[in-house]
C-alpha cells in the first residue's frame, strides 16, 4: 500500500517544535504498529516529544490513535457500575491488593488489569503470583464472568488491548523517554479508556520512588490524564500521593501479599491503610456510593471475603502458606537517634537487586525477595537495633543489595526531644 506520510517529515515538524497533524499523528501510530515505521524512528519521534511536548489537541488524538490500534473492552452487560484505579509506580505500593476486594464489597465491579514489575517498582502481578496456584491469564469471557459473580478481578491485560502501546512502552524505556508526559498519559489512558471502565481514579506518585519527582511535574500528569478522561466520557480523578519514603513495612512480592491480607484482616501499616481507603472512597463516590462505609467492611471482614473469593476464582488457594526465603540479613542503624531519611528509591532498588525485579521483560523473580521494615522516618532508634531485615533465596546478592542503601537511610544522632510528626499520605487532589 502507498503511505500517506513519510516518517522522516513526521519526525522533522516535532523535531522543529511544530504540532503534528491529526492525519500526521493517526498514520504514525498505525504505521508503527504495523511496523512501517522503524524503531529507530519511532526512537528520534518520541525523543522529539519529549524535548518539545505535545498541546492537548496532539495528546488527545495520539491516545485516540493508540487506542484504535486494538480491541476495546466491554462491560455494559455488566448489573453492576465499573471502577478502576491505576497506580503510576511506586515502592511497596501494594495498595490493588486490598482496593479492588474492598470496593467490590459495595456492588462496584473492578476491572483491574494489572503489569508486572520493571527496575525497582514492583508489579502487582509477580505479587499475586506468589499466592500458589493464583493465575494472572483470563480471557475476556472470563473477566466479565468474574466481576458478575464476585466483583472484583486481578488479572494481565490481554495482548488485544493497545497493542500500539505495548511497543511504544518497550521502546520508551530502552531511549530515556519514559518521563515524557504526554507519552506517560496517553500510554496510561489508553489502556484504561480501551479498558472499558465507567470511573478511574488516578494514583500519581510523588518523590524519590516515582517517576515523577516532584509535585509540579506530577501535578501536570494528573491533569494531563484527567482531561484525557473526561474527553472520553471516563468519570477520572487524581490523587497526588507521597512516594518519598516506601509504602506499609513491606517490599518485595510475598511480603507484600501477607501485608495486604494484613490489611483486610482489619490491621496493617497506618500509610497502606490510609491511602487504600482514601482511593476506595473516591472510587464508591465516582461510581454513584457516596455513601459506602468501606473502613467498616475492613474491620469486619466484608473486604477479606471478597478477596478470598477472588482469589479462589483465579486458581488460588486463600489459605496456603505464602513462601518465605531461605535467607535473611537485618540492616542495623549505626548510632541512637531518629530516622530522618528512608529513601524509597533506595529501598526499591535493594529489593530489586534481592531478586524481587527485573531488569528486563523476560526476567524471572523470587517470590520471596524483598525488604521488612521494622522503622519508618519519625521513629525513635537505638544503636545495634534492626532497621530493617533483606530477604532472598541467592545470599550473594546481599552485598549488592546493602550498596544501594548507602546513603538512603538517615539516622540523626543529634534530634532531640519527641519524634517529628509524618506528612499526610495524599498531597493534592485533581478532578475534572
Amino acid at each position: 500500500m502507498t503511505e500517506s506520510f513519510d516518517a522522516v517529515d513526521v519526525i522533522r515538524t516535532k523535531r522543529d517544535g511544530g504540532a503534528l497533524s491529526p492525519e500526521q499523528i493517526d498514520w504514525v501510530v498505525d504505521a508503527y504498529t504495523r511496523g512501517v515505521v522503524a524503531e529507530e524512528q519511532m526512537s528520534a519521534l518520541a525523543m522529539a516529544i519529549f524535548l518539545n511536548g505535545m498541546d492537548r489537541g496532539e495528546i488527545v488524538r495520539w491516545t485516540q490513535a493508540m487506542i484504535r490500534s486494538g480491541e476495546r473492552m466491554d462491560f455494559s452487560a455488566l448489573a453492576r457500575p465499573t471502577a478502576d484505579k491505576h497506580s503510576t509506580g511506586g515502592v511497596g505500593d501494594k495498595i490493588t491488593l486490598p482496593l479492588a476486594p474492598l470496593v467490590a464489597v459495595f456492588g462496584v465491579a473492578v476491572p483491574q488489569l494489572s503489569g508486572r514489575g520493571l527496575g525497582h517498582t514492583g508489579g502487582t502481578l509477580d505479587k499475586l503470583e506468589s499466592v500458589p496456584g493464583w493465575r494472572a491469564a483470563l480471557s475476556n469471557a472470563e473477566i466479565l464472568g468474574q466481576l458478575d459473580e464476585v466483583g472484583a478481578v486481578i488479572c494481565a491485560a490481554g495482548s488485544g488491548l493497545a497493542p500500539a502501546d505495548k511497543k511504544l512502552y518497550a521502546l520508551r524505556d530502552t531511549t530515556a523517554t519514559v518521563e515524557a508526559i504526554p507519552l506517560i498519559a496517553s500510554s496510561i489512558m489508553s489502556k484504561k479508556i480501551a479498558e472499558g471502565t465507567d470511573s478511574l481514579v488516578l494514583d500519581v506518585k510523588v518523590g524519590s520512588g516515582a517517576f515523577m519527582k516532584d509535585l509540579a511535574r506530577a501535578g501536570e500528569l494528573a491533569r494531563t490524564m484527567v482531561a484525557l478522561g473526561a474527553d472520553a466520557g471516563v468519570r477520572t480523578v487524581a490523587l497526588l500521593t507521597d512516594m518519598s519514603t516506601p509504602l506499609g513495612l513491606t517490599v518485595g512480592n510475598a511480603l507484600e501479599v501477607r501485608e495486604s491480607v494484613e490489611v483486610l484482616a482489619g490491621g496493617g501499616p497506618g500509610d497502606v491503610v490510609d491511602l487504600t481507603l482514601a482511593l476506595a472512597r473516591e472510587m464508591l463516590d465516582a461510581a454513584g456510593r457516596p455513601d459506602a462505609d468501606a473502613e467498616a467492611a475492613l474491620r469486619d471482614g466484608r473486604a477479606m471475603d471478597v478477596w478470598r473469593q477472588m482469589i479462589a476464582a483465579q486458581g488460588g488457594d486463600p489459605d496456603a502458606d505464602l513462601p518465605v526465603a531461605r535467607h535473611q540479613e537485618q540492616v542495623l542503624a549505626e548510632s541512637d537517634g531518629v530516622l530522618t531519611g528512608l529513601d524509597a528509591y533506595a529501598v526499591g532498588v535493594a529489593s530489586w537487586r534481592l531478586g524481587a525485579g527485573r531488569a528486563r521483560k523476560e526476567d524471572p523473580v523470587q517470590a520471596v525477595a524483598g525488604i521488612e521494615l521494622h522503622a519508618k522516618p519519625g521513629d525513635r532508634v537505638r544503636r545495634g537495633e534492626p532497621l530493617m531485615t533483606l530477604h532472598t533465596d541467592t545470599p550473594e546478592r546481599f552485598a549488592r543489595a546493602k550498596e544501594a542503601l548507602d546513603g538512603g537511610v538517615v539516622v540523626d544522632a543529634q534530634a532531640e526531644g519527641s519524634a517529628p510528626g509524618r506528612r499526610g499520605i495524599v498531597l493534592d487532589r485533581v478532578a475534572g
